[in-house]
């Protein structure tokens, strides 16, 4: 199986599946983080050539279109600056993804702190934690869902971290 993990930043998503022989890849925006990940792969899982990790911004990733069986988005998204840099994020990952496969992300939403958060520009909102996000809600996911050509392979589900932060967690199948 063929995973990538778009915004791996230092691996922390990757160690088990590395150990269990999947073939990884993963982008981040970070040289640093990118070369931590190259160290973590050649440790675990030292046949994985380093190319398979690459310095590059979800928008731009240079990885074919349909290499993954699975792409991952685990706490990436909700850094766009805005709209056109989010959809850019989630379409240069969904891309890359091959008929059949699951998209996971796990991105910060409003679902359950609508009253805590504080809009700053757009989708973009200061929260509780005193940190920035752009944030997502259920009507967008479903129908960004549709859009993408996907259908959810597991209910949304968001979890409130002490009214501080929401973190939801998306997956969708690609159908085609």
């Amino acid at each position: 199986m063929r995973v990538l993990d778009a915004g791996c930043g230092h691996g922390r998503n990757l160690v088990y599946l590395l150990r269990e022989g999947y073939e990884v890849f993963g982008a981040d925006r970070d040289p640093a983080a990118v070369e931590a990940v190259r160290r973590l792969a050649r440790a675990l899982a030292p046949a994985l050539p380093a190319d398979n990790f690459r310095v590059e911004s979800l928008e731009a990733m240079s990885f074919p279109d349909s290499i993954a069986d699975v792409a991952v988005s685990s706490a990436v998204l909700h850094f766009a600056r805005g709209d056109d840099q989010f959809d850019a994020m989630l379409r240069g990952t969904w891309r890359t993804l091959r008929a059949g496969g699951l998209f996971f992300s796990r991105l910060a939403s409003s679902i359950g702190i609508e009253r805590q958060i504080r809009q700053v520009t757009g989708r973009r909102f200061a929260l509780p934690d005193g940190s920035e996000r752009y944030l997502v809600d259920q009507p967008l996911l479903l129908e960004l869902t549709g859009q993408l050509g996907g259908q959810l392979a597991d209910p949304l589900k968001t979890t409130v971290v002490q009214n501080q932060r929401a973190m939801t967690t998306w997956v969708v199948r690609k159908n085609h």
